[in-house]
């Protein structure tokens, strides 16, 4: 698995950053894209554990280095060891990626359980508020960056059953915003990043040929994305070379799917 970009970043090298979520798919893709900055990457997993150890010896091959660390997200306490675990072993943390996320099935509004909200919204919701709030006193030590994943489905409200998931990601893209404005005095830059139609395990696990195509055609550029088209958008969130004044945002990376 190459690395996924030969850009530099000045100011990205030496950072501790944690990717949660970050076993396969775009999560997979920033970790890479981390290490080749020269980062320390937290690599967070919960049950794929051999694509992370893959993920993580791919790492230090290409020079870099990764730290495993396990976690189920739809737990409270687990996120907020997950993100102790990376404080420490690095003894810092200079950013967040809270990646971690997942639809959970499709499953219309009119059969919606209250189990099944409670999985999606502890899952995709409640994670970014508890990793955040760990990681806050680390990142005010000396300022850094929270950049969280949202998706073209907190715009659009979603569709085939994906509803739920849908405004568990627009409550992540408010959480963003108000995080934003309450942390920016202790300088943490609080952003997200929103992938429209992405071909990772995520659709091939909740996603049929024909639920793909119909997203595809609505594609200005005729194609779903990749996870590798989504990492420039989390590097330029996480610079202050790049964008020391951008804050609150949300950069939508859907091909033109949704033009807001």
């Amino acid at each position: 698995m190459p690395l996924t970009t030969a850009l530099t970043i000045p100011d990205l090298a030496g950072k501790a950053v944690l990717v949660t979520g970050a076993s396969t798919g775009i999560g997979a893709a920033l970790a890479l894209a981390y290490a080749e900055q020269k980062c320390q990457v937290a690599v967070h997993y919960n049950s794929s554990r051999d694509a992370a150890e893959k993920l993580a010896r791919t790492i230090a091959d290409k020079g870099g280095e990764a730290y495993l660390v396990q976690g189920d997200f739809s737990l409270p306490a687990d996120v907020e060891r997950v993100v102790q675990e990376s404080a420490e072993k690095f003894g810092r943390l200079d950013g967040l990626v809270n990646n971690a996320g997942g639809m959970l099935g499709r499953i219309p509004y009119a059969e919606q359980t209250e189990a099944h909200y409670d999985a999606v919204m502890d899952l995709n919701a409640r994670s970014v508020l508890t990793a955040s709030r760990k990681a806050i006193p680390w990142l005010k030590k000396q300022g850094g960056f929270i950049v969280n994943t949202s998706s073209i489905a907190a715009r659009n409200g979603a569709g085939g059953g994906a509803g739920l998931y849908g405004s568990a990601k627009a409550f992540v893209s408010n959480v963003t915003r108000g995080m934003a404005k309450e942390l920016i005095s202790f300088g943490i830059r609080v952003n997200a990043v929103a992938p429209g139609t992405i071909l990772t395990p995520f659709h091939q696990r909740y996603s049929t040929d024909e639920q793909m195509k119909g997203m595809v055609a609505t594609i200005p550029q005729g194609r779903a994305g990749t996870a590798e088209d989504c990492v420039g958008a989390y590097l330029f969130l996480s610079s202050d070379l790049l964008s020391g004044y951008i804050t609150g945002q949300v950069i939508e990376v859907n091909g033109g799917q949704l033009m807001p």
